[in-house]
């Protein structure tokens, strides 16, 4: 039986990994913020799948939730075989219209959490010579939309070097870029959502699926939907300037209202 260790679990991308781990047999570690939804997810996929979940209750925007996690990522004695790093936020406002305590917020989740999580399983991953860890970023890692893609351009870039890296050691690293969910995470950002066309939105447990499988094939990078597999072909080949324009007029169109 191995174990699975997922951020941000309790809703959207992080409950669906939830949800098919532990159809799978894996024993689960959930992390959130909120203990009383921790706990229910806990009971529920125990009672269904009849696998352990332990709850681990932490806030990876401060120090303190970062090392909770990070400890029990490198506790050799309950090993964790599997790291989904999904804990993510979305601000609503433009550059400047954001508060820089937000600004700065976002990129400790985004990117040190991230990388203090990955490192700390990583080296323990490394030394039983097997592991994965997928992280989280977006489609909009590949163009410039501010905080968010910088934020998540930096995870594409950081886990694809890491893979590199750690290539022989049996440890997978994978990044994982999926377009619009049908999930809380716009909502808990203060988005509207009834501008996107229909056609743009994935399903969370599919995702899931296609992420798996893509880890299982030893990818470092995971786009795991053709409609947006063919929107970042047609990214590559546009111009930096043009697709500047394009995204500014798109996120104002498809993005916080």
């Amino acid at each position: 039986m191995t174990t699975a260790l997922i951020t941000g679990s309790t809703a959207g991308i992080g409950a669906a990994f939830a949800r098919r781990l532990a159809a799978d047999g894996h024993d689960l570690v959930l992390v959130a913020r909120d203990a009383k939804r921790l706990r229910e997810q806990a009971t529920e996929l125990h009672d269904r799948h009849g696998i352990e979940a332990e709850v681990l209750p932490a806030d990876l925007s401060g120090d303190k939730g970062i090392e909770t996690v990070a400890d029990r990522l490198g506790d050799r004695k309950n090993p964790v075989d599997l790291l989904i790093n999904n804990a993510g936020f979305g601000n609503k406002g433009r550059y400047l219209e954001v508060s820089m305590a937000d600004e700065l917020t976002m990129l400790k989740v985004h990117c040190e959490a991230v990388l203090r999580l990955t490192s700390a399983a990583a080296e323990a991953m490394r030394e039983r010579g097997r592991g994965g860890v997928v992280n989280v970023a977006s489609v909009a890692a590949f163009v410039p939309r501010g905080t968010y893609g910088a934020s998540k351009a930096w995870v594409v870039q950081f886990t694809q070097g890491a893979a590199r890296d750690l290539a022989g050691t049996g440890v997978r690293l994978m990044v994982l870029c999926p377009g619009f969910v049908r999930t809380e995470f716009h909502q808990r950002a203060g988005m509207g959502t009834d501008n996107i066309p229909g056609w743009m939105w994935l399903d969370a447990d599919k995702l899931v699926a296609a992420a798996l499988a893509d880890l299982a094939r030893g990818k470092s990078l995971s786009v795991p939907d053709p409609r947006y597999k063919a929107l970042m072909g047609l990214v590559k080949v546009t111009p930096r300037g043009l697709l500047g324009g394009v995204t500014s007029r798109t996120g104002r169109k498809y993005g916080p209202q």
